[in-house]
């Protein structure tokens, strides 16, 4: 508990007008109701984003020429470690005709934290990220 009046919180005649004169400058909401459809040029724009048709799948089986980021980044879904590459450098290792899916698991190859013993078993298991 403090000893403050609770006048301290409640602001001054004067802060109240101005808090009600800057209201009335605001620009009123929109009278679109919020179940109301999206326009279409709204669903253009999303459609044209090139990240639109992009699925886990069709990204690791994508040329490392096709892929316009310059970092390439993946990362191990059992022990957490992620290995980032310049798109230049995978390309002049591997070859721009190389799957993003080989050379992203040539990356974490013998490297895994996760260790069982078992050759099946042991190894990265890769996340494809976006960066």
């Amino acid at each position: 508990m403090t000893d403050r009046p609770a006048s301290w919180r409640m602001p001054t005649p004067k802060q109240m007008e101005k808090l009600a004169a800057e209201a009335a400058r605001r620009p009123p909401p929109s009278s679109a109701p919020p179940d109301a459809p999206l326009p279409a040029e709204y669903w253009e724009s999303v459609l044209k984003d090139p990240r639109a048709d992009e699925s886990g799948a069709r990204k690791q089986q994508r040329r490392l020429c096709e892929i316009q980021r310059h970092l390439l980044r993946i990362s191990c879904r059992r022990c957490e470690r992620t290995v980032e590459i310049q798109k230049a450098d995978a390309v002049r290792l591997y070859g721009g005709n190389a799957l993003w899916k080989d050379v992203a698991q040539r990356l974490l190859d013998n490297t895994c934290q996760q260790r069982t013993g078992r050759h099946e078993e042991d190894g990265c298991w890769p996340a494809f990220e976006t960066p």
